[in-house]
C-alpha cells in the first residue's frame, strides 16, 4: 500500500476513534462534547473525552485525558493526534493542551474535524501551535 494509503487510512482510523470517544465526553454544563484519539508511534490509539466540572478550571480536556492516559501507560513516543467536537473547522486545542503536546508530543501531527462533518479535516504540526513553546532546559522527559 502506497505511504499516502497508510496515511490516509491512519487518519480516518483515527478520527473514527475519536468520534467513538467523543460519545463518552461528561459534559452535563456546557453540553460541547470532545473526543480526542492519540496515536503512539507502534500504531496503538489511546482515548480520551472532556470531563466538566461545575467550576469550569477543574474540567479537563479531551486531548490531556488522552495524553494522559498514554503517558500513565508507559507511551512516550506519538505521531498523531485527532480531536473531533460539533464546532465549524473542528476544535483547536487550548493552552495548556497545545503545552503539553510541546512537551510530550512534539512530533504529533494533529488533525481536527467537525464531528458532523469528519471527512473535512484541518491539519497542524505542534509547532504551527504553539511557536516559541515553553520547554524544559534538559528535553529529556521523553
Amino acid at each position: 500500500m502506497p505511504p499516502s494509503q497508510v496515511r490516509s487510512s491512519g487518519k480516518a482510523r483515527l478520527i473514527r476513534a475519536a468520534l467513538q470517544a467523543r460519545a463518552r465526553a461528561v459534559a452535563p454544563y456546557s453540553k460541547f462534547q470532545v473526543g480526542a484519539a492519540l496515536l503512539t508511534s507502534r500504531g496503538k490509539i489511546i482515548s480520551g473525552a472532556n470531563v466538566e466540572s461545575v467550576s469550569y478550571g477543574l474540567t479537563c480536556c479531551a486531548e490531556r485525558i488522552a495524553l494522559f492516559k498514554a503517558l500513565t501507560a508507559g507511551k512516550r513516543k506519538f505521531t498523531a493526534l485527532a480531536i473531533v467536537a460539533r464546532v465549524a473547522g473542528g476544535p483547536m486545542p487550548c493552552g495548556a493542551c497545545r503545552q503539553l503536546l510541546s512537551e510530550y508530543a512534539p512530533a504529533a501531527t494533529i488533525w481536527v474535524a467537525d464531528s458532523a462533518r469528519s471527512k473535512t479535516i484541518r491539519e497542524f504540526t505542534v509547532q504551527e501551535l504553539l511557536p516559541g513553546a515553553f520547554l524544559s532546559l534538559s528535553n529529556d522527559l521523553a
